[in-house]
Formats: C-alpha cells, sequence, structure tokens
C-alpha cells in the first residue's frame, strides 16, 4: 500500500494542521496547508484510527495562500500560519478556538467576543530559545520535533536579540545544550546558557549583553552583567530573572491587562486569590484593588521576582508552592475570595487545583490560558460545578503560529 496520497483539506484544526480524509475514511492531519488545498502528501505516522503526513506537493493551491517570508518556514517547528494573511491567521484562530470549545468542552454557543491583534506582526518576541547542533550551531527543532535544524534567519525575535544570536559561535562538544536570549523594555539583552555540568564552560563573551549559566541541577550563575532583566509593563517596572517566565510579547500583553483590569469590581475593595501568580505581573494591577491579595508560584526565581516586584505592597501574601497542594491546604484557612485569577502553564489546572478551586467556590473566576484545549477541559469541569461563561476573548501573542492566549470572565451562578 502507498504512503502517498492526494487529500483535499477540509478544515484548519488546533495545532498548526490541516485536516483531510484518506481514502479508508481516516483522518489525516497536514501542516502548512490551507482549507480546500488538494495536496499530494507522505504518510509519516500511521493510527488505527488517524493518521499524521507532510505535504510534498500543493496540487491545488488556495487563493489565500501567499509566499512565506522565512526560507526555513515548511522545515522548522516554530512557525505554522507563515503561507496565510494575517487576518487569515486570526480568523483561524478564533475559529479553532470556538471548536476546541465545542468538542472538547461541550460548550455551544460559547461568548467569544473576538480576537484582540498584535500591532507587530514579525520580530515581536522578546525570549527566544535556540537549540545546539553538535557542531555548535544555533537551531530550533525540525517540523518532526525530533532533529535539530540549523538556521540562518529568524524573523519572530525583537532587534537586539537578532543582532546578538547571529554573532554567537559555539565550540563542538561544549557542554551547552540550549540557548536562550532575552531583550528587556530598555532593550538589554540576557544570554542563558543551559548545559549538562554543574561548572559553566570557559567563555570569551565580547557582546554588550548580561550572561548566566543554568546548570542540570538548576543552579545558575552570573557569567557576565546583570542578573535580571526590566521589563515596563504600563506603568509598572518588573524584575525578570533569567529562569522566570514571563510574556513573549510585551505590547500584547499591556492591552491583556487592560482588559483584565477593566472587568474588575471597581466600586469596592476586593479579596484576590491569585493562582500561578510568576513574577507579579497581573499581581501589580490588581493589588492596588485588593484589600488583600493572596497569590501562590511554584518557581523559586518567579517567587523572588515577585518579592522584590510587589515590596511597595502591604497587603499582598506569597504562598510559594505547587498550587494543587497549596491551594487544597488552605482551604478553611482562606477567606472565601471575591475573585480568582490564575494564569496556569500550558497543561492547565491539575485536578486537585480544579477540586480545591471549586470547594473556594468564588462568585468570579478569570481564566488566562495559552493553550485551548486544556483550557476547554478546565471549563467543562468548572461549567458542569455552577460557573457560567461570559466572556472569551483571545489575544494574539504569536503571530505566525497557531498559539493563542485567551482570557475568560466566568462567574459562579
Amino acid at each position: 500500500m502507498t504512503d502517498t496520497f492526494d487529500v483535499t483539506i477540509e478544515k484548519l484544526v488546533f495545532g498548526g494542521e490541516g485536516m483531510g480524509r484518506l481514502p479508508d475514511g481516516r483522518a489525516v492531519f497536514v501542516p502548512f496547508v490551507l482549507s480546500g488545498e488538494v495536496v499530494r502528501l507522505r504518510l509519516v505516522e500511521e493510527k488505527p484510527h488517524f493518521a499524521r503526513a507532510l505535504p510534498t506537493e500543493i496540487l491545488e493551491p488556495s487563493s489565500e495562500r501567499i509566499e512565506p517570508r522565512c526560507p526555513h518556514f515548511g522545515k522548522c517547528g516554530g512557525c505554522h500560519y507563515q503561507h496565510m494573511p494575517y487576518e487569515k491567521q486570526l480568523e483561524v484562530k478564533l475559529a479553532v478556538l470556538k471548536d476546541q470549545l465545542v468538542r472538547i468542552g461541550g460548550i455551544q454557543n460559547s461568548p467569544v467576543t473576538g480576537i484582540t491583534p498584535s500591532g507587530a506582526t514579525w520580530n515581536y518576541r522578546n525570549h527566544v530559545q535556540f537549540h545546539v547542533c553538535e557542531d555548535g550551531r544555533l537551531g530550533y527543532k525540525d517540523i518532526t520535533g525530533s532533529e535539530v535544524l540549523p538556521i540562518r534567519e529568524c524573523h519572530l525575535p525583537q532587534a537586539e536579540i537578532n543582532t546578538t544570536w547571529s554573532q554567537i559561535e559555539l565550540e563542538p562538544g561544549s557542554g551547552i545544550q540550549r540557548l536562550s536570549l532575552r531583550q528587556d523594555s530598555f532593550d538589554e539583552v540576557m544570554l542563558l546558557l543551559e548545559g549538562t555540568e554543574e561548572l559553566a564552560p570557559e567563555m570569551s563573551l565580547d557582546l554588550p549583553v548580561s550572561a548566566c549559566y543554568l546548570a542540570q541541577n538548576g543552579s545558575t550563575v552570573t557569567l557576565a552583567g546583570d542578573d535580571a532583566l526590566t521589563f515596563q509593563v504600563k506603568d509598572k517596572v518588573l524584575r525578570v530573572s533569567p529562569e522566570s517566565f514571563f510574556q513573549v510579547n510585551t505590547a500584547q500583553t499591556e492591552k491583556m491587562v487592560d482588559f483584565v483590569c477593566a472587568h474588575l469590581p471597581q466600586n469596592r475593595q476586593l479579596e484576590i486569590l491569585e493562582l500561578y501568580s510568576g513574577v507579579g505581573l497581573f499581581s501589580s494591577f490588581l493589588a492596588p484593588h485588593a484589600s488583600h491579595l493572596t497569590a501562590v508560584e511554584s518557581a523559586l526565581s518567579s517567587c523572588y521576582d515577585f518579592a522584590i516586584n510587589m515590596d511597595s505592597f502591604n497587603n499582598v501574601s506569597l504562598y510559594e508552592g505547587a498550587v494543587e497542594q497549596v491551594l487544597s491546604a488552605l482551604i478553611g484557612q482562606l477567606e472565601q475570595p471575591d475573585l480568582v485569577l490564575l494564569d496556569p502553564p500550558r497543561a492547565g489546572l491539575h485536578p486537585k487545583a480544579r477540586e480545591a478551586l471549586l470547594k473556594l467556590g468564588s462568585p468570579q473566576i478569570i481564566y488566562i490560558s495559552c493553550d485551548p484545549s486544556t483550557l476547554a477541559r478546565d471549563l467543562k469541569s468548572l461549567c458542569a460545578a455552577g460557573y457560567k461563561l461570559v466572556d472569551v476573548h483571545a489575544f494574539d501573542m504569536f503571530p505566525q503560529t497557531y498559539h493563542v492566549e485567551c482570557v475568560v470572565l466566568m462567574s459562579r451562578v
């Protein structure tokens, strides 16, 4: 049986792929295609009920198809949507979000109010991570996720990052596995090296950047310059350590903060609980509206940054630990919050965290998500337990990719 087929793409689905049907009726998922296109494809993975494939030729291209900007597109795993206009990307992301809410969450007629586009569709990322090839060249994971593709150019990082990474040379066998670059709001750049050895490798740095080394045991050593970067979001200035999470699209982050603040009750001081608080991005805007804000965060570096960033507030408490453990322990001790804001990682809420959240019974929840599939799963549980969706709004934090950020407003029925 041949592993090459000509297939019509029926629709675009979550994960940046298009879906078609093989002659035997199985769904086949193909990247870098558009709805309605007839594609010659080669199977790369077969399962009893579906298959995955790579396109070898676009036999009948869509009228909406455009020329990708990057020569690595189609091989690199970083971008998924360079072959479609930006307006089409937004349309697809909204359609996929609604589909996930229906298919996984069982939520019909969800109150999706639109998507806020990114002002910059290229060179918007303040943080990129490179993998290191055996010969020392920098690259990204390829479309299969199994190999590192050496790259010559990338159009997603901000200007100072792009200027810097192309000047970095690593010796083969340096022990460096990954290399991250971050650019803060004041155009300062930090280089974070991740390696297999506990001791940092010898290095010669002739670049105007700060540099740190992260060993496998989790310890961080500052090799040059500062030990943190500074991001300004609206009128707030935040310290961010090299290992701490921070949103990669700063301008879009401001729009998301505006949206959250616009939907806070303005007539009274609130008892607020924030889960997965990170370095205090949302906390710094929530605290002025709170009689007391209780935050929970597990990453040590983020907790350290949080303490510094929130030092000017005397109505804030921070619990260090996994949300599912801390929240369960707080049941019975914590006053019922007026509002819970949560911004979990891509995996969404841990089942124990969902259970504890429901026991708290807060009248309002703001759920910030970077993954529509785990969001839909969690919303299904929350809605079944007595919450209703008030608003679902998407923010395009990641142009040229299938990823999308969502802010969900919920109230208890």
